[in-house]
């Protein structure tokens, strides 16, 4: 990354695709998972379908995209206003250290005040020590743990 370029965020465009996909497989080889094509399809969709509350935005340097961010708005019991939720955050290995993933995250932050949410809220693998680097700097750890039952 340049110093002299400038990073904005943006949200994510159809001619984006070639650009988010590796990031996509790499951000899901990271977690060990794989997800089916029709997945990546069906979350790509929903991107650009203004009827569900699925978003991403994407970190560009000129034309070349550096990250990722996904984020949902959804219903609480706990508020009378919607959350955001923060699913996926990913900055390409080659430019991290350079505050991209906080641009990502404040890009949200910024989404979800627009809406008028009462959080924003994301979680993390407890050995994703890096990220948490991040986390702990821009946010604050309530010590939830989380449990998941396949279906």
């Amino acid at each position: 990354m340049n110093e002299n370029q400038t990073v904005i965020v943006t949200p994510i465009e159809q001619k984006d695709y070639d650009q988010w996909l590796p990031y996509w497989q790499s951000y899901q080889e990271f977690y060990e998972v794989e997800l089916l094509d029709e997945v990546t399809e069906a979350t790509w969709n929903r991107f650009f379908n203004a009827e569900i509350p699925v978003h991403c935005a994407v970190a560009r340097e000129n034309d070349r995209i550096l990250g990722f961010a996904h984020y949902v708005f959804h219903d609480s019991t706990w508020a009378i206003k919607n959350y955001c939720y923060l699913e996926d955050l990913f900055v390409d290995p080659t430019a991290r250290g350079k505050n991209i993933g906080k641009k990502l995250i404040e890009y949200v932050r910024e989404k979800a005040k627009e809406r008028d949410c009462d959080r924003l809220y994301w979680h993390t693998q407890e050995t994703n020590k890096r990220a948490q680097r991040l986390y702990d700097w821009v946010a604050e750890k309530p010590g939830v743990i989380e449990y998941r039952m396949p279906l």
